[in-house]
């Protein structure tokens, strides 16, 4: 699959990959740090955090990708001193090698936590891991409807592919299934907007709200599980 990838520069100035087999980036090309610091921790993570004042977030993510999500989640929670356990759900997992050259570590305080990333980023997809002190990784390489786990999340980061280009994904199925993991007053958090999701999630009794999107979208969509 590395042969199918390669690193593209965003508009602000960070790193994604482009998957040439998908024909999609993995974040906006109007920024991944904005779009994933935006939509993923801003309007999910923090919007949590401030309704509910937790010592401890279980978060699931569908789509881990480069990590970056979970990258300034952690750093976020560190320094709130909250306790994190963070799932991700990648059927292709990108190489390593190519994580490396995303240069990640300059948008976290720690080189060494960078490094240490870096470090446990195989082991996650065997075993739970972890981080740094507090936050613990553990990734499942499955298709989505073949994941399933005892624990119910706090936060659901719905970071896959675009419906265009990953339609399976999207389906009602997809998402019912998704949800089926959330906690009661649980966030599922994404950046699309579409009128099918907002019906399926609508139909699962979510309360849907679609706060400012990232740079170049008007809007994203956050639901609340009621």
């Amino acid at each position: 699959m590395s042969n199918n990838l390669e690193i593209v520069i965003t508009s602000d100035g960070s790193a994604t990959l482009y998957n040439a087999s998908v024909g999609e980036n993995y974040h906006s090309k109007h920024g991944a740090l904005q779009e994933s610091q935006h939509v993923f921790v801003n309007s999910g993570l923090q919007f949590f955090i401030d309704q509910f004042q937790q010592t401890e977030v279980d978060i699931l993510e569908v789509g881990f990708g480069t990590g970056l999500n979970f990258l300034l989640s952690a750093e976020l929670l560190k320094k709130a001193n909250i306790r994190i356990n963070y799932t991700g759900i990648e059927k292709y997992p990108v190489p390593q090698h190519l994580l490396a050259k995303t240069e990640y570590g300059t948008y976290i305080k720690s080189p060494e936590n960078w490094q240490k990333f870096l470090e446990i980023y195989d082991k996650s997809f065997a075993d739970d891991i972890e981080y740094i002190e507090g936050i613990n990784l553990r990734n499942h390489q499955v298709d989505l409807l073949a994941f399933n786990d005892q624990k119910k999340y706090d936060i659901i980061y719905f970071d896959a592919f675009a419906a265009v280009h990953q339609p399976e994904m999207w389906t009602k199925e997809s998402i019912a299934h998704t949800c089926s993991f959330l906690k009661d007053k649980g966030i599922f958090v994404t950046y699309s907007v579409t009128g099918e999701l907002k019906r399926n999630l609508k139909s699962l009794g979510f309360n849907i709200q679609r706060p400012a999107g990232a740079a170049g979208k008007r809007e994203m969509m956050r639901a609340i599980k009621s």
